[in-house]
């Protein structure tokens, strides 16, 4: 079967919808299909159409229906296009329509969409592997962990998200700021400004924040080995579909911190202890410090993490997509 991805993240990008169309296309490949990624379709002559995002891709979402009335169409949300789209756009909506079917990325999300759309919705886990490999050595090894020194100069807690409002990128260095004198907290964000206000907050905050380093956008493979290193990992969204620096962090055994909003709490489980209030800055500090000095408080996050490892298995995401497109073409058939 030849398959288009469309996702409006550019070539070369880390966008999650760049992350995925890349990860998504390996997999199918694998399986036996030809695969294309592109930002737009454009009359190419595909028998499926996967599509990242309902709002942004919803022009060619429409123009591969008009051209191929017949051929199935999914529909990925991938957050924003869930969460704040669905109700305010009227593309979104008339995307998910158009589907023959949605998948979202956690359970919860079948909530937000109504029953005649949930019919046709499918949950798919972003997967991620532990099989990194960065001079010689596996992440999740005990090489790759913090060393005794640098525990005992910091405690390292990233923040990975690009620098936008809907991630809520600079509560972790207010909350930082909060702490007390002796605390070993280091924050490291890694991500790009996506816009000139959010680069100038960002450099103003290192001025003025001893504890905050903004790394800016870096290679995936120095960021996923940051992220390994660390000892806590914070996602402060204020809307997530389910993000995959999530499955990376439960992956890789590092604890997390997020807040408590349907992206994440559809992954993590709703009685997952790390959870604050979106916006909760004093919250956050109190998490912080209790992961920084309470090594119970961070073993039972980290235990739980370990436990949903099995959930982001490559094998298993493949595996759905796999079952995803049998269904389609048995369909296509009666």
């Amino acid at each position: 079967m030849k398959i288009g991805i469309v996702t409006p993240a550019p070539p070369g990008t880390q966008y999650g919808n760049r992350i995925t169309a890349l990860r998504w296309a390996k997999m199918l490949r694998r399986l036996g299909h030809r695969v294309s990624i592109v930002q737009r379709y454009g009359r190419q002559r595909f028998d499926l159409l996967i599509a990242l995002h309902a709002r942004r891709s919803y022009p060619s979402i429409s123009g591969f229906r008009e051209a191929k009335p017949k051929n199935p169409i999914i529909v990925v949300l991938t957050g924003t296009d869930l969460y704040q789209d669905f109700s305010n756009d009227r593309t979104a909506r008339k995307s998910l329509e158009l589907a023959t079917r949605i998948v979202v990325l956690q359970p919860l999300a079948c909530d937000e969409l109504p029953k005649a759309l949930q019919k046709k919705t499918r949950v798919i886990y972003q997967s991620a592997t532990n099989g990194w490999q960065f001079a010689g050595k596996k992440f999740g090894t005990r090489e790759h962990k913090p060393s005794r020194s640098s525990a005992a100069s910091t405690f390292n807690v990233c923040s990975i998200a690009h620098l936008r409002s809907v991630k809520d990128p600079f509560r972790t260095a207010m909350a930082a700021r909060l702490l007390p004198t002796d605390s070993r907290v280091r924050v490291l964000q890694i991500g790009d400004a996506m816009t000139n206000a959010m680069k100038q907050r960002a450099r103003s905050e290192m001025k003025t924040n001893e504890r905050y380093h903004w790394l800016g956008e870096l290679p995936r493979a120095r960021l996923l080995n940051i992220l390994a290193k660390s000892h806590l990992c914070v996602i402060s969204s204020r809307s997530e579909g389910g993000a995959n620096v999530l499955s990376e962090a439960v992956v890789a055994s590092v604890p997390v911190l997020a807040s408590r909003v349907n992206g994440n709490v559809g992954i993590l489980g709703v009685d997952y202890p790390g959870f604050c209030d979106v916006g909760d800055t004093r919250r956050l500090t109190h998490r912080l410090r209790r992961a920084e000095t309470e090594p119970d408080f961070l073993a039972e996050l980290k235990a739980r993490c370990q436990r949903l490892g099995p959930l982001f298995n490559p094998k298993r995401e493949e595996r759905a997509l796999r079952n995803l497109i049998k269904e389609l073409h048995s369909n296509s058939k009666n």
